[in-house]
């Protein structure tokens, strides 16, 4: 849910961030946590998935709604501490191992998503040709994964950045665009 949906994000996170609702989807096992360390960080992701629905005033806007659900993320960087919370509606009942594989797996196309409009300028492709369209789409995806792998000069090179590098000299390259 994002603030394009307002009230219905706010009625959500209410309920969610609520102690006593936490405590009973605890409770019930519909509660996951991990913890990974990534980035030089640790984060630890917590996630509340439930079917409580009836109180939600705007459910009949939603066909097929079956659960509400909540990622709390706690991001550790040394002392500092930093808490994200990203709310969910759904269509799934009750599973918290595929609410939380969900949740993940939305965030990982959001991302490429970002890296094709950032790195490719996608959103501004004016292709009109479908199929062209499509097959650009792919090759996108294909120089977003060997950029990723590329370490060129410094490691947090932006893959913006690390493909201007290579358009400038692609012979001194090549090699190792062509070993992935």
């Amino acid at each position: 849910l994002k603030g394009n949906q307002k009230v219905l994000c706010e009625e959500v996170s209410l309920f969610l961030n609520d102690e006593e609702e936490k405590k009973k989807i605890k409770q019930k096992g519909i509660y996951k946590k991990t913890r990974e360390k990534a980035h030089g960080q640790i984060e630890i992701r917590e996630y509340y998935q439930t079917e409580e629905i009836k109180w939600l005033e705007s459910k009949k806007e939603w066909k097929g709604l079956k659960s509400i659900g909540m990622e709390e993320k706690t991001i550790i960087r040394g002392e500092e501490r930093k808490k994200e919370y990203r709310y969910y509606i759904s269509s799934l009942k009750e599973d918290i191992e595929l609410f939380s594989r969900s949740v993940r797996g939305h965030w990982s196309v959001e991302s490429m998503h970002w890296h094709l409009d950032v790195t490719f300028k996608e959103d501004a492709n004016k292709t009109i040709d479908k199929r062209a369209a499509e097959n650009l789409n792919i090759i996108r995806k294909w120089c977003i994964s060997i950029l990723k792998m590329i370490e060129i000069f410094r490691p947090k090179l932006s893959m913006k950045k690390k493909r201007f590098v290579i358009s400038m000299n692609p012979a001194e390259f090549l090699e190792q665009v062509l070993a992935f």
